[in-house]
């Protein structure tokens, strides 16, 4: 009987052991995920910011010249020059009243002092118009100490930075406007304030600009 009994319990064993063993063998066995390739992986690279090279602005010259073009960057594109002469009253010459000359300055060339000089004012003047599309109503709203304003000749060009920006009465003046010696400076007026009438305003506002990048 004990015979008997301890062959069952080795028979139960023993099926016990195949059924684990089988349960082991016929479970799917789970397959690791394929490594990812390097080159599947998207990239990203962040350009290198460009190197902005501005160009050379000179404060000196050779030799004085006669002003073309004047531009200030960033508000007042390049702007043709002209030399009218003075009136009887020896009153510097102003653009035409047309719509040509709104947008152009006015270089006094009797004034004997241009870009490039040692010493004295180079005069300009522009219009100021009342329904603001003149040169000089831009300049009033867009010009002040700290610009740089670009003065080009025919084979050369100067930058100079505004210093001083002054307004008076019309009836005042400013006599300094008109200085020969000292630095050299840009010297550039337009009328501005009230419109009185025709061709009268108030007040005058100069800028002075010395040689500077």
């Amino acid at each position: 009987m004990l015979l008997v009994v301890g062959l069952a319990v080795a028979v139960v064993a023993g099926l016990i052991v195949w059924v684990l063993a089988s349960s082991d063998e016929e479970k799917p066995q789970a397959k690791p995920a394929p490594a990812a390739s390097p080159s599947a992986e998207p990239t990203t690279s962040s350009p290198k910011p460009k190197r902005v090279v501005r160009p050379r602005c000179p404060t000196r010259a050779a030799r004085a010249f006669a002003p073309r073009l004047i531009s200030v960057p960033g508000s007042i594109a390049p702007t043709t020059v002209i030399a009218p002469p003075r009136d009887a009253a020896g009153i510097p010459g102003i653009p035409p009243l047309s719509s040509d000359g709104k947008y152009v300055f006015a270089w006094d060339r009797e004034q004997g002092i241009s870009p490039g000089d040692p010493r004295g004012n180079v005069l300009l003047n522009a219009h100021t118009w009342p329904d603001g599309s003149a040169l000089g109503n831009q300049l009033l709203s867009s010009l002040d100490r700290g610009d740089r304003i670009r003065v080009q000749g025919a084979k050369t060009q100067l930058c100079y930075r505004v210093t001083e920006r002054v307004e008076v009465l019309a009836e005042d003046g400013l006599p300094r406007y008109y200085a020969k010696d000292g630095r050299p400076q840009l010297a550039i007026v337009v009328c501005s304030g009230r419109r009185l009438g025709p061709g009268v305003w108030e007040k005058r506002t100069i800028w002075f600009a010395s040689p500077r990048a």
